[in-house]
């Protein structure tokens, strides 16, 4: 079974998938001058830039949304930041070894037009629910987008379907909880709890805790779960960044060689060290290419679904949040966590994901780092589970899109079983002691819909580009104003009905 897994992770993430994912994010990066590097400080002001004013929502409220766009970036930020930035990058530099964080940074700086893109499509063909609620995302715009706008009629359920279904694998297959109890455990000491006559793992105990607190976060719908984000999500990235800042200046004479290594063993392989099997260069891009999407999310599809929400005044606009999120993820993030590991050494000693992390923390902070990081790792998982619960009610809302008791029935099993699925995985990868294959699954569960939504937004680039030049003239003074031009599409549905 694991011989299969293998050889199907590196089917899907072989050439097809990667060579997909660099021709159009080339293209759209190209195509649109650029975008994202030449107005970059633009993506800045208008994203993080605007958390300095003193109310960074205050001209959204005459705007069609459910969500402020602070609040779709924090809940977007929440699903995105997570344990893959700490288990996830670890894992990366553990099995590829420096050179695959120069393929992160690489995907990632395609990856936030192709964010900014799927994002822009996801509230260009978002719906309006009776009750004023607003849904989008990729099987949306292939309905709408391929089904309607492009005459495929119900074919466009061919990859809604396969999206869906690939989106929905991450539900019921998550190492999520798994790693967050184990850096835990890990830090705590906590192996075994004996509970009267019961002896309890330590992992499962806290993999218990894990899944009340996703619960509890997660009562409250996509609006709650935004509200809770809006002001838990800037906290933990907080601590997550000092935490860097301190290790890199612990280790601030070793820099510099780690960051050359980083760019050396990008185009030479990695030769076998310690523990460390030795990597190729074709390895390494699959890797880091894997982790990079895993990471940040971009062209997985799953942040369109919470930023169709948004109160904005354009498609585009809030598509650079989906730029800033890649950025940030990734860039900032992720790097911290790849030194950290890369500057402690212990990426060598053949440890992996989460207790990778916690011993690399432990090494640059004593008993105390390994603490600050179980705290982060609860955080970041809590948030993760939250930011993906809103995704799965996207998609649930869009299969159901009446009110009809079968719906019902779904979203009352769904809520039920909403944080169930991690908790269940935990406890049988620790009884089997079976997990050296959690992150095979996981690179799994992300191709399937990446590959289909990146297919449809190459095939959509046209509403992106019409959209791009509207904003361009609008708003950045290049080229002249179609006052006709409909930001939406369902306002252009009905201004061509009238």
């Amino acid at each position: 079974m694991i011989n299969f897994l293998n050889w199907l992770d590196g089917v899907l993430w072989g050439l097809p998938l990667i060579v997909l994912m660099v021709v159009t994010g080339l293209y759209f990066t190209i195509r649109s001058g650029f975008f994202q590097f030449r107005y970059f400080g633009r993506i800045w002001r208008h994203t993080v830039g605007t958390l300095f004013h003193r109310n960074p929502d205050a001209d959204s409220g005459d705007r069609e949304g459910m969500l402020t766009p602070f609040q779709a970036i924090a809940t977007a930020v929440g699903g995105t930041v997570g344990f893959g930035n700490i288990a996830g990058v670890a894992t990366a530099v553990a099995a590829g070894g420096p050179g695959a964080v120069f393929w992160m940074w690489a995907t990632a700086a395609l990856g936030m037009i192709l964010k900014q893109v799927e994002v822009t499509l996801g509230l260009y063909y978002r719906r309006h629910k009776a009750n004023g609620d607003t849904y989008g995302g990729p099987t949306y715009y292939m309905e709408l987008g391929l089904g309607e706008k492009r005459h495929w009629g119900r074919l466009w359920l061919i990859p809604g379907i396969i999206f869906a279904i690939g989106i929905f694998s991450t539900f019921f297959v998550t190492s999520s909880t798994l790693t967050a109890s184990q850096v835990v455990a890990g830090a705590l000491n906590l192996t075994e709890v004996h509970l009267g006559s019961f002896t309890v793992d330590g992992i499962i105990l806290v993999g218990v805790g894990v899944t009340v607190l996703a619960y509890l976060i997660t009562s409250g719908g996509t609006r709650g779960v935004a509200n809770i984000f809006s002001r838990l999500v800037p906290i933990m990235s907080v601590i997550y960044i000092l935490m860097g800042i301190v290790m890199i200046l612990v280790n601030i004479t070793r820099v510099p060689a780690a960051i050359g290594s980083i760019f050396s063993n990008a185009f030479t392989g990695t030769a076998a060290i310690g523990g460390f099997a030795g990597c190729a260069v074709s390895q390494m891009i699959r890797i880091g290419m894997a982790r990079a999407v895993y990471s940040n999310e971009a062209g997985w599809g799953t942040s369109p679904m919470i930023h169709s929400s948004a109160k904005t005044i354009h498609p585009v606009e809030q598509g650079l949040w989906g730029s800033f999120e890649v950025f940030f993820d990734t860039f900032i993030i992720c790097s911290i966590t790849a030194l950290s590991v890369i500057l402690s050494g212990a990426w060598t000693d053949g440890s992996t994901g989460g207790t990778l992390a916690l011993t690399s923390f432990a090494q640059g902070f004593g008993r105390i780092g390994a603490y600050l990081l179980a705290i982060v790792m609860i955080i970041f998982t809590v948030t993760t589970s939250g930011g993906w619960f809103t995704y799965y009610l996207a998609i649930l809302e869009h299969l159901g899109q009446d009110d009809t008791t079968w719906k019902k029935v779904l979203m009352k099993v769904f809520y039920a079983c909403r944080a169930l699925p991690g908790l269940l995985w935990t406890i049988y990868l620790v009884k089997t002691n079976n997990q050296g294959f959690i992150w095979t699954v996981v690179d799994i569960t992300s191709a399937i819909p990446t590959f289909v939504n990146v297919a449809v937004i190459l095939i959509l680039s046209g509403d992106y580009f019409r959209l791009l030049r509207d904003y361009k003239a609008r708003y950045l003074g290049i080229g002249k104003v179609d006052e006709s031009m409909e930001l939406f599409y369902e306002d252009e549905v009905d201004a061509a009905v009238l």
